[in-house]
């Protein structure tokens, strides 16, 4: 086997500018997710720029500026979207360079199969083991469906992409491969954890009470997720599991200190199965080759149904904003796109399903603007052209720095007065006039 797949190899082996030659006018591209953006590719493409137009460019959260829109800024030659907003797409947006693709996770695998067409998907990956495998490493999620509807399939290898076990469907065969490129050896993108606040130290203390022995969790990236993770490992809690969208170096933190066995959960048992991960080198060092983590496609990660089966799921995500109905904004400033749907619907709906599951938004009470001033971040009615990414039908647990409310089985004057009782006090006597003025208070 071994000779077999060096010689195919071999002979696919080719220069990004090579690997991109074939590339026409119309043409549909899907270009990686998250941190396995493949400079090389990118960059041949954008020196086509001449000679191309209409081609589109998809990928799953830019995290670095695409040479395409830095020589094509009028957007006269590509037209690139995003599966999910970071900073580099709001950038873009903002110049009116980048357009946000709508999906519930989970789903993202069926809606490219059934909606989405490739001429080209261009992957970055570990390099070739023996058996001519070449692995996904930190980034699964969609691309298995995308390999599945393109014609064409370019890897772009990186020696310092972590070989990610499965799982399933986290590497492609050489045989399925049209063209290899080699010449990257950038380590990738360092994603460190942010600092929390005195505000978010205060809103984890609400959420830790929450959790229990042989919990399984889901934590999402940024200070607040990071906080909760530092108080587990400082806590008694023992025998956690871990079943999340995205895996972050808390978690490497959490199974160091003996916290995360995995034994309680029913489905992938002692693992820690996830779909994409971003973090720092210890993360990325974590990953590589250890079989105490399992790597998946999103639609069996993210499925509400699969989330529910393990039992004490707990489920901590951000928020923008909430209005006094409860619906959650957690992906847009009014109508400006500043994130994506991502899992929070998938992990929220999938905690309440699980035996003894809590799905919590955290989120502060307050913020502050670029005029220095003070706004609540729960009021009567979310901002004109807001976007709800959580129906209120679906919201459970709502955790400020004033206090953590369960809103299930609540009416709609109960869900106003719980979450005006963990609202900034400045604010809780004209939030309480205003639910009253709309029938709700």
């Amino acid at each position: 086997m071994g000779d077999r797949v060096y010689r195919e190899y071999d002979e696919k082996k080719a220069s990004a500018a090579e690997a991109m030659a074939g590339v026409e006018s119309g043409n549909r591209l899907f270009f990686g997710e998250f941190t396995l953006f493949p400079k090389l590719c990118d960059a041949a493409l954008a020196d086509r720029k001449d000679q191309l137009t209409d081609i589109g460019v998809d990928c799953v959260c830019y995290t670095q500026m695409p040479k395409m829109a830095e020589v094509d800024p009028d957007g006269e030659h590509f037209s690139i979207n995003d599966w999910h907003f970071g900073g580099v797409s709001r950038k873009l947006h903002k110049a009116g360079r980048c357009n946000y693709i709508p999906l519930t996770y989970h789903q993202g695998p069926r809606i490219i199969r059934k909606y989405r067409e490739y001429d080209v998907a261009v992957i970055t990956t570990s390099p070739m083991d023996e058996r001519g495998y070449f692995n996904y490493g930190i980034s699964n999620s969609v691309t298995s469906a995308v390999i599945d509807k393109a014609e064409r399939i370019v890897v772009e290898v990186n020696p310092n992409v972590p070989y990610c076990l499965g799982g399933n469907q986290e590497s492609i065969h050489i045989s399925r491969v049209d063209a290899v490129v080699e010449g990257r050896s950038d380590t990738l993108i360092q994603v460190p954890a942010a600092n929390p606040s005195n505000i978010d130290q205060a809103i984890a203390s609400h959420i830790m009470e929450a959790i229990e022995d042989g919990a399984c969790l889901q934590l999402g990236i940024g200070a607040l997720p990071n906080v909760i993770g530092s108080m587990i490992a400082e806590s008694d809690l023992k025998n956690l599991g871990v079943h999340t969208e995205m895996l972050v170096d808390s978690y490497v933190d959490l199974y160091e200190r003996g916290k995360v066995t995995g034994i309680n959960k029913t489905i992938d048992k002692y693992k820690m199965a996830y779909t994409f991960a971003m973090g720092t080198q210890k993360l990325y060092d974590f990953l590589h080759n250890n079989p105490t983590c399992a790597s998946y496609p999103v639609h069996y990660i993210n499925d509400p149904k699969i989330i529910a089966l393990n039992p004490k799921v707990v489920a901590v995500n951000n928020a923008v904003a909430i209005d006094l109905f409860s619906q959650v904004c957690s992906e847009s400033a009014g109508t400006r796109q500043v994130s994506g749907t991502g899992g929070q619907l998938d992990f929220i709906f999938g905690a309440f399903g699980s035996k003894g599951g809590k799905g919590i938004i955290g989120i502060s009470s307050t913020y502050t603007d670029s005029k220095g001033e003070v706004h609540s971040r729960i009021n009567p009615t979310l901002s004109p052209g807001s976007i709800v990414t959580l129906p209120r039908s679906l919201v459970q647990y709502v955790a400020t720095e004033y206090g953590m409310v369960q809103l299930k089985g609540k009416s709609t004057v109960e869900r106003a007065q719980a979450l005006i009782s963990i609202a900034h006090p400045d604010f809780r006597d004209e939030l309480a006039n205003q639910a009253a003025a709309m029938g709700i208070g």
